[in-house]
């Protein structure tokens, strides 16, 4: 029998048939929503009459437009209360099982769905939302999909898709110190480019993943899509079943020795075939920073911003319009860039681990006067773990702002956003223009523990200088 990677063997045990254009027919075991994707495509299932075929399959929560600064509705932004109600609505009537804010189990998609155990090993997952790929972390195959897609997972529980490349990125050695997941995957990205994985499913592997937690997983997966790839994931291994056991959605214990066996057999075959192989030495990362306008615009903190005129044929465009766009010079370096606002959140690294590693270092310091720092946990479940903890008076006592779970200022769809040229010491996933509300703010990401330390010093520094 061929040998097969971990992604052929799911493709295969959820391909329904080919279709006469050449995609696959895809089974979908599980399928994630939230308000701002799945309004329309309800509305089009009320038109022709149709039910959610598997209504037990799919889940939802809200997340993209709650406010994280407002406790009790209605609230103050119209829209933002309207579609919650309309996503309320959606889910009662066609039978969907909703994560609501009044639950304790609300909170960004892409984290409710793990801390649930709702995703698991060889499932194929979708939804509505790009950063689905953070599900590859357990061995999924996790898409994001548009509207029109959502329409059809409601409706017949299936997608056409084509079949997808596999390229396997391997990391190993040894991580320096003040290097974290999230150096490491834009790093990756700083390689291979943002288009680089176009076409392709990521499987992430090496030393460097064994060693991580099933967290820092997520948080390289999350951001696969920025590098092209339509799908990250790592293998799965006991990590990945220490963490689900016991969740709310994960096999009990009486099927629980069948369930392993089932996941472990998903598992890319030793030997198996690769349409391509990226290896990287963990000794060349080390704390990264976004100095552009897109994810791949990226350098080490001791480098210095990019000059267009020494650039290579055919990037000195794109790195003209992302300085001008920027407001950087040429040549200096990244590290002392006066900054405006931090964030530490999103489904990138909004988890408990992202905010306790931050907290046990942060005791002694305060956020820099003229700062506006802000914590977003990723869901109410971290948020009452962090709480339990005292996490948030840790932060609070530093100056920052401790607030309520969503999306937050990873994007513009709710009241958090940049408010003119401001830049923004992110830990979220994306730096495009006026990604965090204003069509000229201004966004680096960066690990948590990089946004920080800028919040501490008000400019660009290294954690390791600034938590040493």
């Amino acid at each position: 029998m061929k040998k097969r990677n971990l992604f052929e063997k799911v493709w295969d045990a959820h391909s329904v048939g080919e279709l006469s254009n050449g995609q696959t027919q895809l089974f979908v075991g599980r399928h994630l929503i939230h308000e701002v994707t799945s309004p329309q495509a309800f509305g089009m299932l009320r038109e022709r009459n149709l039910p959610v075929l598997y209504p037990e399959r799919t889940f939802a929560t809200v997340d993209h437009i709650v406010p994280t600064n407002e406790l009790n509705e209605p609230y103050s932004d119209p829209l933002a209360d309207a579609m919650i109600k309309e996503l309320r609505k959606n889910c009662e009537d066609f039978g969907v099982t909703f994560f609501d804010v009044n639950t304790g189990k609300q909170g960004i998609v892409h984290v409710v769905g793990p801390e649930q155990g709702l995703t698991q090993p060889g499932m194929t997952i979708a939804c509505g939302d790009s950063h689905t790929s953070t599900h590859g972390a357990f061995g999924a195959i996790a898409f994001g999909v548009g509207t029109s897609q959502v329409r059809d997972l409601l409706a017949t529980q299936t997608l056409a898709l084509g079949k997808l490349k596999v390229r396997r990125i391997e990391v190993n050695g040894d991580l320096g110190s003040g290097v974290y997941a999230k150096d490491v995957i834009l790093h990756v990205i700083k390689i291979l480019g943002v288009n680089g994985g176009t076409g392709y499913a990521y499987e992430y592997g090496g030393s460097v993943f064994d060693e991580f937690s099933m967290e820092e997983r997520m948080t390289a997966c999350n951001m696969s899509i920025e590098g092209g790839a339509r799908v990250g994931y790592v293998n799965p291994d006991e990590k990945t079943f220490e963490y689900l056991r016991g969740r709310n959605y994960s096999p009990d214990e009486n099927s629980w020795d069948d369930a392993v066996s089932a996941w472990l057999s998903f598992s890319s075959d030793e030997g198996c075939e690769y349409d391509d192989l990226v290896s990287i030495d963990a000794a060349d990362i080390v704390p990264t920073v976004t100095w552009g306008i897109n994810p791949a615009q990226a350098i080490g903190i001791d480098e210095v911003i990019p000059d267009p005129q020494r650039a290579p044929e055919g990037e000195a465009a794109s790195i003209s319009e992302a300085i001008e766009y920027m407001q950087l010079v040429p040549g200096a370096p990244i590290k002392g860039t006066p900054i405006d606002v931090a964030f530490i959140g999103s489904c990138t690294n909004g988890r408990l681990s992202d905010l306790e590693e931050v907290a046990s270092r942060i005791g002694g310091h305060t956020v820099r006067e003229g700062v506006k720092a802000i914590v977003v946990p990723g869901s109410q479940v971290v948020s009452k773990l962090a709480q339990e903890k005292g996490l948030d008076r840790v932060f609070v006592e530093a100056g920052f702002e401790w607030r309520a779970a969503g999306c937050s200022m990873c994007l513009a769809m709710n009241p958090d956003k940049l408010i003119g040229d401001q830049l923004c010491a992110s830990s979220s996933n994306r730096n495009f223009k006026g990604r965090q509300g204003s069509p000229t703010g201004r966004t680096m990401l960066m690990s948590p523990m990089m946004v920080a330390a800028a919040a501490v010093t008000g400019k660009v520094a290294d954690t390791r200088e600034v938590f040493s």
